[in-house]
């Protein structure tokens, strides 16, 4: 395995829902992609840059952007929990990097809708993906998606909702995934999450048909590396980052209500 180093992608978040009603927006964003394998191999060097990069940016400690081990999984440090996950699903190839792409706290503060981890064998395939969803009742979910040995980048990918989100959607139907993935650094990135609320006839179908369609929604930018200049450039750009996620969570669904959108208690 390549070491690799962390990124940071500014770009946007889009959302879209189609059914009962049509509503729309998208926001400028960004996210981290952490090589876990990596900064793991660093971590036992002794290389002190191995989890941050002192108060701008850090893993398990306080700093202006953090990821803490404690906001995923069971709490376990980030590449045990992946690692364990994937050996319940029954995937033993993914012996490449993970790379875990997630929101972080902005000044101790966060909400991460949804997580992703990218785990790849050692020739750079992707073996699978681990997504974990919260949502803003405190609950949290993962699927883990398997591609299969043909899988190419943006390739769709299926699994059933299982998990209840949003309080305008009730638990049933399936998700459409596709990613787009860049090798290096300066690349574009696109995660796409398809919801349709109907049964899908067979999984190996490519996309959820647009007229089936209930939600799309998308994490999409470029990265760059992650060091110092970029951690306090992205916190000067957003320095309420973590708050605008929450804020406009609660305003869009205000607006879905207000246009007449039907409640779905939990269950």
């Amino acid at each position: 395995m390549i070491e690799s180093l962390p990124r940071i992608v500014w770009g946007r978040v889009g959302h879209t829902r189609f059914r009962p009603i049509v509503h729309r927006f998208k926001t400028r964003a960004f996210y981290l992609q952490l090589p876990l394998r990596s900064m793991d191999l660093r971590a036992q060097r002794g290389e002190f840059t191995a989890q941050g990069a002192g108060h701008l940016w850090a893993v398990d400690k306080p700093a202006l952007l953090s990821v803490w081990s404690k906001d995923h999984g069971d709490g376990r440090p980030l590449l045990h929990w992946a690692e364990n996950q994937l050996q319940a699903a029954g995937i033993h190839d993914a012996d490449g990097e993970i790379w875990l792409t997630t929101f972080p706290r902005v000044l101790g503060y966060a909400f991460k809708p949804v997580s992703f981890w990218f785990c790849e064998r050692g020739n750079g395939s992707l073996a699978a993906v681990i997504v974990e969803v919260n949502n803003t009742f405190q609950g949290r979910h993962v699927y883990v998606l398997k591609p299969g040995d043909g899988y190419s980048n943006g390739q769709t990918l299926h699994a059933e909702k299982a998990f209840y989100v949003s309080p305008f959607f009730e638990v049933k139907g399936h998700y459409a995934f596709r990613f787009f993935r860049s090798p290096s650094t300066g690349g574009q990135d696109l995660a796409r999450i398809d919801y349709s609320s109907e049964p899908q006839e067979g999984l190996h179908l490519a996309a959820i048909s647009p007229n089936k369609l209930d939600l799309t929604t998308y994490l999409s930018g470029r990265s760059r590396p992650l060091n110092r200049f970029t951690a306090l450039l992205a916190w000067l750009s957003f320095p309420a980052f973590s708050l605008k996620v929450i804020v406009q969570i609660h305003w869009h669904a205000l607006q879905l209500w207000l246009k007449g959108c039907r409640l779905v208690p939990r269950t």
